[in-house]
């Protein structure tokens, strides 16, 4: 995926940067901003927060180039700024102006005019001085080279830090794009885990940035909403942010699909004409109804956005016509018990759809979303859903964590929204610490932005929310590292279930901990939350080191005796490789080695070239791996080396081991299909290796029998194991269609091969038994 983090430069261009001149009068602005567009109403609403336009591409807002104006946001902040504060924004806007002197978007815009309207976006959400401030100045140290220490000098360090957090990392050399771009993106997360306000003002950027992106050629139109959609759509869903969420979706959708776009537009403006009668008639009988039942409340119909039915046609595989619930009703009502009392009004009224029914008030959405939804079948057949909620519900839905500054009232549900939110961003930072390098913490952060999650207990009746598809494991670290790290075992609804199973709404899980039990490099395959990823590896970085260190070491001796280079480094070869390798140590430097994120074979070449041979730099040959000396499997190694699941390898067999990031060593036998896959596409991960020759453990092996349907067999199959002196650790039993034949599946533990063989032979010879194999991936 491509991230880069929102920054002016997505929509506007800057031919020569303005130089700071040393004095210079703030432009005096005349005009209205002409980067504000805004779209018709939606029908009459209760009172809630400033609603951003949502009507993409109401305006060609590009040629519509003017001279940009402070004078609308200075009336909005002066509704509820006082005059000291309203002064240091002006300020800010003076020096803003002052940078931007001279420099033009692409629609032939001042550049100031960006600033105001992302201040103006900010200021609907009635952030504080400081937060404005920010908004104005959000560019001058990305474009004007204006060094954070004179933003402290002349607005104080909260203003700085805001601005800093939002400034990309230009100064500093990366690798690749890919590395700045997460760089930036972990940059930006971590500043608005210690202050929220900067996602705010960079959502606000955002979204003033996709609203004039018409002027833009379409492959950057593309690229640009491709990661609004993949990223800062769901920022703002997680933040409960549903106004700009619905508004940011549609206007990417209108800049990636654009025929798409405007064909379903046409088409809902036609059904809207063809459906008025319908909605009437439900709007009528609806008011009329609660009226009846002394329910104060507020109805109106709503349209769903053109993405929402874009999607839905989508994965239903629907066409428009076949789309009938493209518009739904809001009833907002003054108290809490009347929220229930109006859905059984309204299921007296209409017959409720089964199984459409949802109560987001009892365990509200992990973005603090609070209604009671519900679909009817109103008349002529129309399912229609209804959202019921209190005003309180209905400013939190729709503003979300900006709430907190909309409506600073104390209320119980707003400030567990933002605990709630604290709890996220607190995560974040547990990530980060937990997490090697900025692409692994946004690979981590990434999974944790999904809008669809499941509700599950702990057995003293606490809901913790988590990612559709998490499992126990996910559920352990959630509640705790120190649990998740000690996790053994877990049961479900009072039943044993596996680590894998994945949480359904409801479930009330129980963890089982030993503190002699450790992470398994295996849970990486199934787990789902990025806290409970970044710990594991973090785990398996850190608490396995020792045995790391060791299994580095030993590969790089072996790639550099492979090049005919002494394995053993002098002290100043020692000193340079760690200068260029940016690694602390030497143990460092094997560590990594271990487990994956670095090559033996590339660092081999590296010290070959410091020491006056082949150039480091020289093409690396990926069939080199295979041609080193092999590495020495024992089957004692601990998580560092790992027996690869899909092929079970005993000693015997021809092996070939894997170097996977993060994850160790892992062994597939030669013929693996699954490791032929993968070889392919990263043949530079993949290393000889072959067995010791003391072996001192037991190896697991899947067998397959297909034996008749008689008394006893399984009994005698499984005493002839035994008798083969092998442990039996899993059986399982497929029936065919007739009932006269069985497949009975085991998992064993023998020696080698050589036992293995025995075993088959013995169990064959079993009465009733018709065939026997080893079973391979």
């Amino acid at each position: 995926m491509n991230l880069i983090p929102a920054d002016p430069t997505l929509s506007d261009t800057k031919p020569t940067k303005a130089k700071r001149p040393a004095k210079a009068p703030a432009k005096v602005m005349s005009e209205t901003n002409a980067g504000d567009s805004s779209s018709s109403a939606p029908p009459a609403t209760p009172p809630v927060p400033p609603v951003i336009s949502s009507s993409p591409l109401a305006t060609p807002l590009a040629l519509t180039a003017g001279v940009a104006s402070v004078t609308h946001l200075t009336e909005k902040l002066a509704e509820y700024m006082n005059a000291a504060d309203l002064k240091k924004v002006k300020e800010a806007y003076r020096f803003s102006d002052e940078m931007h002197l001279g420099q033009l978007r692409k629609s032939g815009e001042p550049y100031i005019s960006h600033p105001i309207a992302v201040a103006e976006i900010c200021a609907d959400w009635k952030l504080d001085a400081q937060a404005i401030m920010a908004a104005l100045l959000h560019d001058v140290m990305e474009d004007q080279d204006v060094k954070k220490d004179e933003l402290i000098e002349r607005f104080g360090a909260p203003v700085a830090n805001l601005v800093d957090g939002l400034s990309k990392l230009e100064k500093i050399e990366f690798q690749s794009q890919i590395e700045a771009q997460a760089e930036n993106f972990r940059k930006m997360l971590l500043a608005m885990a210690s202050d929220v306000r900067v996602i705010l003002i960079k959502l606000a950027d955002r979204l003033h940035n996709m609203r004039t992106m018409e002027v833009m050629k379409p492959a950057a139109k593309a690229r640009i909403s491709k990661e609004t959609m993949e990223v800062y759509v769901p920022i703002a869903h997680r933040l409960g942010l549903n106004n700009i969420y619905r508004e940011l979706q549609d206007l990417s959708f209108a800049h990636l699909y654009p025929l798409r776009y405007r064909t379903l537009a046409k088409a809902v403006k036609a059904a809207r004409g063809n459906r008025r009668e319908v909605v009437t008639k439900i709007l009528e009988s609806v008011k009329t109804t609660l009226a009846m039942a002394d329910i104060e409340a507020e109805v109106y119909g709503r349209e769903k956005t053109l993405y929402g039915i874009y999607r839905k046609m989508r994965s239903k595989h629907l066409s428009f016509s076949q789309v009938l619930d493209v518009y739904g009703f809001r009833v907002v009502v003054d108290s809490f018990p009347n929220c229930y009392v109006a859905l059984g009004t309204l299921h007296q009224l209409y017959k409720p759809m089964p199984g459409k029914f949802k109560d987001y008030i009892a365990i509200r959405k992990l973005n603090g979303y609070q209604s009671l939804h519900t679909t009817l079948i109103g008349p002529y057949g129309t399912p229609v859903e209804f959202q019921i909620r209190t005003q309180e519900m209905h400013r939190t839905a729709e503003s979300g964590v900006a709430a907190h500054w909309l409506y600073k009232n104390g209320e119980a549900n707003m400030s567990d929204l933002q605990q709630r939110t604290h709890a996220w961003l607190q995560s974040l930072l547990d990530i980060q610490q937990q997490t090697g390098d900025s692409a692994e913490f946004l690979e981590h952060v990434k999974v944790d932005l999904f809008p669809d999650s499941v509700y599950v207990f702990t057995p003293k009746s606490k809901i913790i929310a988590l990612p559709r598809g998490a499992t126990p494991v996910d559920f352990a670290y959630a509640i705790h590292t120190g649990i998740g790290d000690h996790t053994v075992s877990v049961t479900i609804n009072n039943e044993p279930a596996s680590l894998r199973t994945e949480l359904r709404n409801g479930d009330i899980v129980e963890i089982v901990t030993d503190s002699a039990s450790r992470p398994s490099p295996s849970w990486l395959s199934f787990v789902r939350t990025g806290k409970a990823r970044s710990a594991i590896r973090h785990h398996l970085r850190t608490i396995n080191l020792p045995e790391s260190i060791a299994l580095g070491e030993q590969l790089l001796a072996h790639a550099l005796t492979s090049l005919g280079v002494s394995p053993e480094l002098e002290d100043t070869l020692v000193v340079s490789l760690l200068k260029e390798s940016s690694a602390k140590s030497l143990d460092e430097l094997y560590a990594d080695i271990g487990v994956g994120k670095r090559m033996a074979a590339l660092v081999a070449r590296h010290i070959f070239g410091l020491r006056g041979g082949e150039s480091a730099s020289a093409p690396v040959d990926h069939n080199s791996a295979a041609e080193l000396d092999p590495v020495t499997i024992c089957g004692s190694e601990g998580v560092s080396v790992q027996l690869a699941p899909c092929c079970l390898p005993i000693p015997g067999d021809a092996i070939i081991g894997q170097l996977r990031r993060d994850q160790g060593l892992l062994v597939h036998t030669s013929d693996c299909t699954l490791a032929k896959r993968q070889k392919a596409k990263e043949p530079d991960r993949w290393i000889a290796v072959k067995w010791g020759t003391e072996l001192n453990r037991r190896f697991d092996s899947r067998i397959k029998l297909l034996i008749n349907n008689e008394k006893g067999i399984l009994a005698r199959v499984a005493a002839e194991i035994g008798e083969s002196d092998a442990n039996i650790t899993y059986v399982g039993m497929d029936e065919d269609k007739d009932n006269v034949l069985h497949q009975l599946r085991f998992t064993v533990q023998v020696k080698d091969r050589v036992h293995l063989a025995g075993l088959l032979r013995n169990v064959r010879r079993v009465a009733g038994v018709n065939r026997i194999l080893r079973e391979r991936s």
